[in-house]
């Protein structure tokens, strides 16, 4: 640390790469690139610092300055944009959310491919379309593509079922049904090569080839399939008619605007495919750095083709050539081929550039009024929960427990948290029952709520702060194997005074310890909402732990009782499968496709799984 408090960075070289910003705990602050990492660190630490309105906040932090020299400024771009993936710097602009964005995916790799909606890591068998901005948006494609594509939606590698029966999907016309050779492999990969034109925007192409198949079948006198091509036809037709805008001419490119607001902004992705806008992506960030909307753009786009296929051309609102000319390269390596980045100074790329800006403009509005309208609606049903409920304080932290076991077997817990209203689920906690023999879900709640305030009164950081309602998905009899136990570890005294609630589920009751009849809420209120959803969501995670335990075990079982299967083996086939219900439920051809297993050991597992 030099004089000014600010840290030492005479170790910084004079060279492109990355520089990273940690506080005293050493928590990554902020991830950047520079073509001289020296000179540009320098600039955070002048009086003016570099013109962002959180310079300021951000270098009072820094205690510690880390930096990976590159090759080039590209090498940089692409490693700065891993860090910020696997960090989530607090000053970086980052999606607002953990969630990964839904892709449509058809798994070329495969024999019989699917198309299918997928929000999994990408396998590079694989072709991959999106992201999309919503589920709704995906299934909404699909429902198209299988209506004019029919492709098998069968899963696993291999099309059919155990059965050797086809589905209902071939009965409606959904499903070529490759399963029972009702079309050959060579008609089947015809279907799928229109699946990925359809996906890539080529739609023009396969309407002009309808309409030739149409016109040969009408005059060979084949009419019901001049009738289904003619169907086809005009789901297409109305694909194509429901696109937003078409240019003067015929180009591929995606178009990035951005719109900075504060601590917060919206990117809008516009894809040109063929001369026409085919798609437009949506995506909120998280701004705290206040970044301006240049900075944004430049730092979102690699990320963004991590996974997205690269088109052509992408035109960004920066014109800075200096950072651009790494972007291009780094975007060509991805491609294979060159890759144009720029900022369009007239015409109608300039047009579109500018409607995407416009867009993400009305999107971060349109977002405010949403989260101003959410929080209305949630302070309103907080407070007339805490009233309903005769609650000391508002329900700000709600948390919900919940018992999930079979026959009493692999008895565990969960422990959910809603947050203002909303999921907090980097909070969820779960408990495997350790004291309790047998299926007894008063004795595990008990054992539960204790250990869960033995950590609170222990202070630990995981289970911070004391709720303002517990609440217990069950009955009275949950609700009074509980009540000593918040008497016994000094809640109220020792700790805070904290609610304690339990809802059953068949009336919808909520009980109160020391009242005999329950609260009936009213059945269509905000409020009822809110518990019902905290307890499902407690039931949810609950089940979902015991599930994935129940199914280790079973799995284990099955396995160890195999001659055959070592520790070796064993680890193939579950790294194969992935989980346990995709093992228990594996047909023999799955378990034949393990790799490096014998047709011995495959049939000897299959018929100790379906004994």
């Amino acid at each position: 640390m030099s004089e000014n408090r600010y840290p030492d960075r005479s170790h910084l070289p004079n060279s492109p790469g990355v520089y990273i910003f940690r506080d005293a705990d050493g928590v990554v602050l902020y991830v950047g690139k520079a073509k001289n990492i020296r000179s540009r660190v320098a600039s955070y630490f002048n009086r003016s610092g570099d013109g962002r309105p959180k310079i300021g906040e951000l270098r009072g932090r820094v205690r510690q300055i880390d930096f990976i020299a590159t090759r080039s400024e590209t090498e940089a771009l692409v490693l700065e944009s891993n860090l910020i993936k696997r960090h989530r710097p607090r000053f970086n602009a980052s999606l607002r959310d953990d969630k990964s964005y839904p892709y449509i995916v058809v798994t070329t790799g495969d024999r019989y491919p699917r198309v299918f909606a997928t929000r999994s890591a990408h396998d590079s068998r694989h072709r991959y379309f999106g992201p999309f901005p919503s589920a709704g948006s995906v299934h909404a494609t699909l429902d198209v593509l299988n209506k004019t594509f029919p492709f098998r939606k069968c899963r696993g590698p291999e099309p059919g079922r155990r059965s050797g029966v086809p589905c209902l999907n071939y009965h409606i016309g959904r499903s070529a049904a490759p399963c029972i050779g009702a079309v050959t492999k060579e008609e089947y990969d015809g279907i799928i090569a229109d699946v990925i034109a359809f996906l890539e925007g080529r739609v023009d192409g396969l309407i002009r080839g309808r309409e030739a198949a149409m016109r040969e079948a009408a005059a060979a006198m084949d009419f019901e399939r001049a009738a289904k091509l003619r169907d086809e036809l005009a789901a297409l037709r109305h694909v194509r008619d429901r696109q937003q805008a078409t240019l003067a001419y015929e180009d591929s490119f995606d178009a990035f605007g951005v719109y900075t607001e504060g601590e917060s902004a919206c990117v809008q992705v516009f894809a040109v495919r063929g001369g026409q806008i085919v798609n437009r992506d949506s995506f909120l960030l998280d701004n705290y750095g206040e970044a301006p909307a240049e900075s944004v753009a430049l730092q979102f786009v690699p990320q963004y083709y991590e996974t997205a296929a690269v088109p052509r051309e992408v035109l960004v609102q920066s014109s800075e050539l200096e950072a651009l000319a790494p972007l291009a390269e780094h975007l060509s390596s991805l491609r294979g081929s060159r890759v144009e980045v720029r900022r369009p100074q007239r015409g109608d790329k300039r047009h579109i550039l500018e409607m995407a800006v416009r867009n993400a403009e009305m999107g971060l509005e349109h977002e405010r009024a949403l989260d101003e309208a959410r929080r209305n609606q949630v302070a309103s049903t907080l407070d007339n929960l805490q009233e309903e409920l005769a609650l000391p304080g508002l329900p700000m932290r709600i948390e919900c427990y919940d018992i999930s076991n079979t026959m009493g077997t692999d008895s565990v817990a969960s422990m959910v948290v809603f947050q203002g209203g909303r999921p907090a689920k980097d909070q969820y906690r779960r408990f495997k029952i350790k004291t309790v023999e047998g299926a007894d879900d008063f004795a595990s709640m008990a054992e539960v709520i204790r250990r869960r305030l033995e950590r609170l009164k222990a202070s630990d950081e995981k289970f911070l702060p004391a709720p303002d309602l517990m609440l217990l998905d069950g009955g009275k009899g949950q609700l009074s194997a509980v009540v000593p136990v918040l008497a016994e570890m000094g809640v109220g005294s020792e700790l805070p005074d904290i609610p304690l609630r339990s809802l059953a589920k068949r009336e919808e009751e909520v009980f109160e310890p020391g009242r005999p009849e329950p609260v009936i809420l009213d059945r269509d209120s905000p409020e009822l909402r809110l518990l019902q959803r905290v307890r499902d969501e407690a039931h949810r995670f609950a089940n979902t732990y015991h599930r994935k335990l129940r199914g280790q075990r079973m799995t284990a079982s099955v396995l160890d009782e195999l001659p055959g299967v070592g520790r070796a083996r064993k680890k193939k086939i579950l790294e194969h499968f992935g989980t346990p219900e995709a093992f228990m439920n594996a047909s023999l051809k799955e378990l034949e496709s393990v790799p490096g297993m014998p047709g011995k050991v495959a049939r000897d597992i299959h018929a100790r799984l379906h004994r």
